[in-house]
């Protein structure tokens, strides 16, 4: 599972997925986006992985789309731009590869995560961030407004908040990013890992079963008109209730016990 681009480590059932690339800011190169696609088709295959942690090395969780790269295409025929639609298509699969993934997605945010960089950590489930990380959407300061991680960054924070950094392209501090709702906490910086793995281990320690319906529901119900939310999740939890971990849970909290899960 993991490459030179994205390092995996797997422990009680918590996988960490690294991005690797330092020498690039850890940029979503093609190369880069593919392997940490890989690595999550992986993860999903694999019955032992009940939470994925994506996590990076140096000084920034990622640069963004590798902009060297997109200029060397400009010079193809078309100026470059079967490539650059090839780009966008395969950053956008990714993000919904880790939103539609069955299993939860923790980003563990230390430096800058800027432009899809910031796409990136809004489109996991939940993020975790040292004192030290921060956040921008800076396209718009090169000529490049941030579409793209736009989509997801409207779905997260409040509108303004999200309009404010898309025409700014200014830097905000983890203690802002978490003030607007783009990140759920923030943490010193050497105990980022822990923490981080903390909320992943609580997180594994539920039924895969029933999180994989939840958060399959979660975002199919957050894009629907009320009503057509409360039809949806009615159905769901009565596919929950008949679930063998629902009985198991609902009898353990009954019995005060501990329950024990089949993960079905």
């Amino acid at each position: 599972m993991s490459s030179s681009l994205v390092h995996a480590a797997a422990r009680d059932g918590i996988l960490r997925l690294t991005l690797s690339d330092a020498k690039t800011r850890n940029s979503l190169s093609s190369d880069m986006m593919r392997a940490l696609a890989q690595a999550l088709a992986a993860a999903a295959a694999d019955q032992s992985v009940r939470v994925i942690v994506i996590a990076a090395i140096g000084p920034a969780f990622s640069s963004g789309h590798n902009l060297k790269e997109i200029t060397d295409h400009r010079s193809d025929g078309d100026g470059g731009k079967a490539f650059f639609t090839g780009i966008m298509n395969q950053c956008a699969a990714l993000m919904m590869a880790i939103v539609d993934h069955e299993k939860p997605v923790i980003a563990e945010v230390s430096g800058i995560a800027s432009a899809a960089g910031c796409q990136l950590v809004a489109s996991c489930d939940l993020a975790v961030a040292s004192e030290d990380a921060s956040f921008c959407t800076p396209g718009v300061n090169i000529g490049l407004f941030c579409s793209t991680p736009m989509v997801v960054l409207s779905r997260n924070v409040a509108r303004k908040q999200a309009v404010e950094m898309l025409l700014t392209g200014d830097v905000i501090p983890a203690s802002e990013a978490w003030r607007i709702g783009l990140i759920n906490r923030v943490v010193p910086s050497n105990r980022l890992a822990e923490e981080t793995d903390k909320l992943a281990r609580k997180i594994a320690s539920k039924s895969r079963a029933v999180l994989k319906l939840g958060k399959q529901a979660f975002y199919r119900q957050a894009e629907m008109p009320l009503a057509e939310a409360y039809a949806l999740t009615a159905g769901v939890m009565v596919e929950n209730l008949l679930l063998q971990d629902a009985q198991e849970g609902i009898g353990a909290f009954i019995g005060k016990r501990e329950p024990q899960w089949q993960d079905r």
